[in-house]
């Protein structure tokens, strides 16, 4: 992932971004949040891209997150300032890191330089403190909504406190003057337990880094597959919350019915001694970014989707733009963005049978696996970042009239 004055160099269109820089106010906009790149994972991705496109289109930016090492210091790239904060690692995600409550110096670096706007990625204790140190100082506030805490609570033996876990994130977001959700689905689903002031706001894919020219045989031999074997993949974390016993019970399908089927894992997590240890004939690659994950995706032809428990998913965009035939369940990003049939393949919520039996019903037939990689990679060229960024401006100029 990229920071600093590579997250301008890394924009989609920057000519195009450029030639917006026009009209409108340029704000001073402070982004608070307990992740970002170089941590992996959609939301760290997700805000690195945003923080690009807000610099990318004149305005400046002050990242307010947990420090990412000892030597992660206050610094000054042009546009963006950085300012970590002291965190602590997370019991079950220890990869990263929490942050802690420090609303009274947030306060103090606020009023000597006052922002326009104060966006609160993540609701944890840093972005608490953040939203009422700016409502003391009465800034506008706008928040986003990534991810699913309620749902995930289950798979860590705390399933009891969900209604509790929704109660405080509707108060939280609920004190906010706007939250960014990825989808009209979600955005449903969050009025009907009570959120307010919602506005959609999708996620965009880089279709010059992921790409069906990315694909090189090479990889797929290390693999072990010859040219006509389907290559199954999962990109993702390797935890509870992600249903990868449905992941590895289609792997198994799709190999009773053809032997020279490969079954490939990227990502890393608190299954992954797990997994290799029951599954030895899978092929784990581990944490991959930038160019090698984008070959990994082009290199396979399947991509298996089977988490119940995103608001959006990244990867899903990722493997449509390599153009592979996704299987997924009709939600989220899915739900969104595939079309049944036509550039991948949806099934009904929950139902593991009929997600094992779509995988099934892709082998042996190559040519369907290409078609619907074709649309796939089609469908995203609509996807740019640089189309998100101008609807995120869009969005916090309203705020801050």
């Amino acid at each position: 992932m990229l920071h600093g004055p590579a997250i301008v160099a890394a924009m989609n269109t920057p000519a195009a971004t450029c030639s917006t820089l026009a009209a409108a106010r340029r704000l001073r906009v402070c982004i608070v949040t307990e992740t970002y790149p170089p941590e992996v994972n959609g939301v760290a991705m997700t805000i690195g891209h945003l923080v690009t496109g807000l610099l990318g289109r004149g305005h400046s930016v002050q990242l307010i997150r947990p420090r990412q090492g000892r030597h992660d210091l206050p610094r000054r790239d042009g546009a963006l300032e950085v300012v970590p904060q002291p965190g602590i690692a997370i019991p079950f995600y220890r990869e990263l890191r929490l942050g802690l409550p420090v609303g009274h110096a947030l306060a103090r670096l606020w009023r000597q330089t006052i922002p326009d706007l104060v966006h609160v990625v993540t609701e944890g204790p840093l972005g608490r403190s953040a939203l009422q140190a700016a409502r003391r100082l009465k800034l506008p506030v706008s928040s986003s909504f990534h991810t699913n805490f309620h749902s995930y609570s289950r798979h860590y033996g705390v399933g009891v406190l969900a209604l509790s876990i929704v109660a405080y994130l509707r108060r939280f977001h609920n004190r906010t003057a706007c939250t960014l959700v990825p989808t009209e689905e979600l955005a449903g689903q969050l009025r009907g337990l009570g959120f307010n002031n919602l506005r959609v706001l999708s996620r965009g894919v880089d279709t010059r880094l992921f790409s069906p020219s990315r694909r090189h045989q090479a990889l797929r031999l290390r693999w072990g597959a010859r040219p006509e074997d389907p290559v199954l993949l999962y990109v993702g974390r390797l935890a509870a919350e992600k249903n990868l016993e449905l992941a590895v019970a289609a792997f198994k399908a799709a190999q009773r019915q053809c032997s020279g089927t490969r079954c490939v894992l990227v990502g890393d997590g608190p299954l992954a001694a797990t997994l290799r240890a029951r599954h030895p004939e899978f092929i784990f690659c581990g944490m991959r970014q930038g160019e090698e994950l984008a070959a990994h995706y082009a290199a396979a032809d399947i991509f298996l989707f089977p988490s119940l428990t995103e608001t959006f998913g990244n990867v899903l965009l990722e493997a449509m733009a390599s153009g592979l035939a996704v299987v997924a369940f009709d939600y989220a990003a899915a739900h969104q963005h595939l079309e049944h049939e036509r550039n991948g393949l949806r099934v009904p919520c929950r139902d593991a049978n009929a997600f094992v039996e779509a995988v099934r019903g892709l082998i042996g037939e190559p040519a369907r696996v290409r078609a619907l990689g074709r649309e796939a990679s089609r469908a995203t060229e609509r996807f740019a970042w640089n189309r998100i960024h101008a609807q995120l401006e869009e969005i916090l100029l309203d705020l801050v009239k």
